[in-house]
């Protein structure tokens, strides 16, 4: 296995007459030995490219990259010791599911024996014993999509690149795919670097994730502290469904309570005394405005009385989107709209008037200035 270290990566294309666009702004990022990283951000943020750089499709127009210690300034791709795994599959039509396996391993001249003991154990872990004299329009989607993976692991590389492989899967075959591959990691104890824009395919597989945008990186961290300490407002409003709530205000001291208010014609409609975690981290705060940030798992529906009055606020409810076992509640107070996650499975009408309890113990706070999350 290796460990791969991106430092100041920088890569622009052409994009007009004597225009160009900065795909890769910057990027410095470490992938240890064995880990499981995803790269994850919106169409256009530079994941692919990073991928395509490391993998030496793309030669980069400044920085440095080195796999397993060892500098890949011009090393061809054949000789970096990787394995690619695309978003089409990419697979011989001519071929059997073996014949596409064993490609790569014939044409590096491995033995006869080598390369039917690597399929073998290939087809074993992906469960392709039954598929292997098939071409691949008789293969389902998720079996050709399997020999794709099978091809990268009969190379037995120092490090697998996936671009987006799930994204032409239907959204059952995604997540049966995405528990193949995380078990796939967790045999191999490969170094996996995986691209996707999409959140939960980022949250549930790698070990840590590293968010981008425009070309720059954002946040690099375990899922769940990407998730629950987002480092700035991009990665707050990217990361998390149903969207994080974010709300403009003001902090206000009133004798001992530190508050985030929100005003209208010079009168507060939106009042809700910070903790002290809270507190603390605005205690500093001098400017004009800040941004409070919360999830809808922190917002619930509750009765209009309540011990703790500051945290609650009357809203006019909008919509209620069922996702199966959960219910979010769009609802609006002025011009500002909140989403909570119900609490109850009473039907809920457009235009009801009801409370919202806010629990601001996992509430973040964010200079609107730097974008960047208050310590």
């Amino acid at each position: 296995m290796a460990r791969v270290v991106i430092e100041n990566l920088t890569k622009q294309f052409k994009a007009r007459k004597k225009e160009f666009t900065r795909a890769v702004n910057g990027l410095s990022l470490a992938v240890e030995d064995g880990e499981f990283m995803v790269l994850v951000g919106p169409s256009g943020c530079g994941k692919s490219t990073t991928l395509r750089l490391i993998a030496g499709l793309e030669e980069p127009d400044s920085g440095r990259i080195t796999i397993d210690g060892r500098s890949m300034e011009r090393v061809a791709p054949k000789d970096r010791d990787i394995a690619m795994v695309f978003q089409n599959h990419a697979l011989f039509p001519h071929m059997t599911a073996r014949e596409n396996l064993a490609f790569g391993l014939m044409v590096r001249k491995y033995s006869r024996a080598e390369i039917a003991s690597r399929v073998g154990e290939a087809a074993d872990l992906l469960g392709l014993k039954d598929c292997l004299d098939r071409r691949p329009e008789h293969l389902s989607g998720g079996e050709r999509q399997r020999v794709a993976l099978g091809r990268a692991i009969v190379r037995k590389p120092g490090v697998f690149l996936f671009d987006e492989p799930l994204s032409n899967l239907d959204a059952p075959l995604r997540a049966q795919l995405r528990r193949e591959i995380s078990r796939m990691h967790e045999r191999l104890s490969a170094t996996m670097i995986f691209v996707t824009h999409d959140q939960m395919e980022a949250m549930t597989m790698g070990q840590r994730i590293a968010v981008l945008h425009q070309g720059a990186l954002q946040q690099a961290a375990e899922p769940l502290t990407v998730y629950g300490n987002p480092a700035n407002i991009f990665v707050a409003g990217f990361i998390g469904l149903p969207k994080i709530n974010l709300l403009e205000g003001t902090i206000v001291r009133e004798g001992d309570g530190t508050f985030f208010t929100m005003t209208a014609n010079d009168a507060p409609f939106v009042k809700l005394r910070l903790d002290e975690a809270g507190a603390a981290r605005a205690a500093g705060f001098t400017g004009p405005k800040i941004i409070l940030g919360i999830r809808a798992e922190n917002i619930s529906t509750g009765p209009a009385t309540t011990d703790k009055p500051v945290s609650t606020i009357e809203v006019i409810a909008e919509s209620v989107e069922t996702t199966g076992a959960d219910s979010y509640l769009y609802a609006r107070r002025g011009a500002q709209t909140l989403v909570a996650r119900l609490q109850t499975g009473g039907k809920i009408r457009p235009g009801e008037k009801l409370a919202l309890v806010f629990d601001l113990s996992a509430a973040q706070l964010f200079d609107p200035v730097t974008d960047k999350a208050m310590a």
